[in-house]
């Protein structure tokens, strides 16, 4: 008897914890209830310091700017831009389009036209988007807008649109980091721009971004075809990182490839 007692005692405690416990609803519910039981590896999750009416939004530590992110240009982002190609030399309609199209796109199909105008080397539509992206509500300062804006505008040679962008960064204070400032210098050399490519690379030197070694290197690769250029950044390198060694191409390096060339065209 007292085995039963016993036993019928155990049983209305399990009946009063489930009735006093939740059931979770979610997998999110269950880490917040049984945070080290039943998920060993979950971590609070943290709330941004900003207000809203929920009392908090939440904040992804793995959130990547939307200018990294695949641009898949849908469907409405592809009438617009096959739109604004026919329109291009029509200033007049094209300024019409913009007013009353493309300030109708959503954020992300707004983003992916100007990525593939990017693509195609559209410099002028780029540039239209590019003023147009700038006075959206949505938007904030972004070192990888820049970032492939440069890119572009190098690949084509257009210095003046180059120097604008520039500007207008200076003035947003985007700041670059070591990498990116090595990948657009080394753009700009590739295209034959290297005066641009150097006014660049002094900004480099004045970044309060700690100096790598990659980026030198890569600016070095790209400097080969300029001797006296590359002897400045190279001095630059040394004197940054003491005890590294920088490989010196043969002096007869593109010679013997102008040789090649002039043979395969007799």
């Amino acid at each position: 008897m007292s085995g039963y007692i016993r036993f019928v005692q155990c049983l209305r405690r399990v009946i009063a914890i489930s009735i006093s416990t939740p059931i979770p609803n979610s997998t999110l519910e269950t880490n917040l209830l049984y945070p080290k039981t039943l998920n060993p590896d979950f971590k609070k999750p943290q709330f941004s310091t900003s207000s809203s009416s929920a009392g908090g939004v939440w904040r992804d530590p793995n959130r990547i700017s939307i200018w990294r992110r695949k641009k898949e240009i849908g469907k409405e982002g592809l009438i617009v831009a096959k739109e604004l190609k026919r329109l291009q030399s029509n200033p007049i309609r094209l300024q019409r389009c913009i007013q009353s199209n493309v300030s109708r796109l959503l954020k992300s199909d707004l983003v992916s036209v100007l990525a593939e105008f990017q693509r195609q080397n559209q410099v002028f539509l780029s540039m239209k988007l590019y003023d147009v992206v700038r006075k959206e509500i949505w938007y904030r300062p972004d070192m990888f807008f820049y970032r492939d804006m440069l890119m572009m505008l190098a690949r084509n040679k257009k210095v003046e649109e180059a120097k604008r962008v520039w500007g207008d960064l200076k003035k947003e204070e985007v700041l670059f980091d070591q990498h990116t400032f090595g990948d657009i210098i080394r753009g700009f050399l590739d295209n034959g721009l290297p005066d641009e490519a150097m006014e660049i690379y002094d900004e480099m030197r004045q970044s309060p971004d700690p100096p790598l070694s990659l980026p030198f290197r890569v600016i070095l690769k790209g400097l080969v075809p300029y001797p006296e250029l590359r002897e400045k950044v190279k001095a630059d390198f040394l004197e940054l990182f003491p005890g590294y060694s920088v490989y010196d191409p043969p002096e007869d390096l593109f010679e013997d490839q102008e040789w090649k060339t002039d043979s395969e065209l007799d």
